[in-house]
């Protein structure tokens, strides 16, 4: 049957062409790999080539695309996919992603956005509900996010304060052996929290948000016997606490107090993964009135484009090393008799 060809040429004239088509035109080459066909681009015109059906589809893809950027955002290849997958719900998310300030940043030109539609399904549900469990791989702007959201809360003055913590397993929960007071021994731990504050609201509000109690980070092996009233909480590398931990946090909340866990169930350092708090705590608490969970994929990594190929690379070998171990548990133990061939007395 000969394939009916059919040829669409769009204009990209005033638009960056590096903010619609990507780094090494990276935009297209992902349209290209997904329809299997043909996108040339001369000067400030793309060309698409290819069956009348895929032709229309990817004009349409195009032209909401040249619409992102026409609006003054650069597109990404989560964008494309996006577009390409989604409906018009999908694509409305999309072109209203800037519009959704989480918080005005003091040192950069413009505030904290979601970068995706799972980002803002993700600071939706933050406002929304009073406890939430963000799950997903590094790199998905969960810690990012819930620290632009506490921040948020309390300059509306919805919060008197701040209230970080994190497990401890590398140093086993016992920091007395480190040099320093508290505050320097689990400093290491922390640092992503301190940098993402700190290209929010600067080194020296952010020292002074410490030094006054208005931010407090401790451990979570050091909470016990706490009420957190007024307050945002935020438990980050929720993996790694154990059921009684998640317990003691979660119950630890007071009046007029927000959580938001965050953690990635394939990063758990515990020395029994089956323990961990977080993988335990979404079968005991889904479905629970209040509470939510948000469950990113590595299709949702939005630092380096080549972050979410390792994360799938290295999800790929544990996934072939788990089916080995279960292939070798299978196999039939066979003594020294069974191991010879029968003997035919026929």
């Amino acid at each position: 049957m000969k394939r009916n060809n059919r040829k669409r040429t769009l204009s990209i004239d005033g638009i960056d062409p590096m903010r619609l088509l990507g780094v090494s035109d990276r935009n297209i080459r992902a349209i290209e790999k997904h329809y299997g066909e043909e996108l040339v681009v001369r000067g400030d015109q793309i060309t698409v080539k290819g069956s009348s059906k895929n032709v229309e589809e990817i004009t349409n893809v195009l032209e909401r695309l040249i619409h992102i950027a026409k609006a003054g955002r650069t597109v990404t290849e989560r964008d494309v996919l996006s577009v390409i997958k989604g409906g018009e719900r999908e694509m409305e998310a999309i072109e209203t992603l800037d519009e959704d300030v989480v918080f005005y940043s003091r040192t950069k030109r413009r505030g904290v956005v979601p970068r995706s539609v799972k980002q803002k399904e993700y600071v939706e549900t933050m406002r929304k509900f009073d406890v939430v469990f963000a799950i997903g791989p590094a790199g998905t702007g969960k810690t990012y996010l819930a620290m632009a959201m506490a921040l948020a809360a309390l300059k509306r003055k919805e919060v008197e304060r701040i209230f970080i913590s994190r497990p401890v397993v590398e140093a086993g929960e016992n920091l007395g052996f480190l040099p320093g007071d508290l505050q320097e021994k689990i400093d290491p731990y922390l640092r992503p929290i301190f940098d993402a504050m700190r290209a929010m609201v600067g080194r020296t509000s952010m020292q002074k948000m410490i030094e006054t109690g208005v931010v407090e980070i401790t451990p979570l092996a050091y909470m016990r016997g706490r009420t957190l009233n007024d307050c945002f909480a935020v438990l980050d590398e929720a993996q790694n606490s154990t059921i009684g931990q998640m317990k003691m946090f979660l119950t630890r909340l007071g009046a007029n107090a927000k959580a938001v866990i965050t953690g990635d169930i394939t990063q758990i350092d515990l020395s029994d993964p089956g323990g961990s708090g977080l993988v335990a705590v979404r079968n005991i608490l889904d479905g629970v009135e209040g509470i939510r969970f948000i469950t990113f994929g590595e299709e949702d990594v939005v630092r380096h484009r080549l972050v979410k190929k390792i994360i799938k690379a290295f999800d790929e070998i544990e996934r072939k090393t788990s089916e080995n171990v279960v292939s070798e548990q299978d196999r039939p133990v066979r003594g020294p008799v069974e191991d010879r061939p029968e003997q035919d007395n026929g």
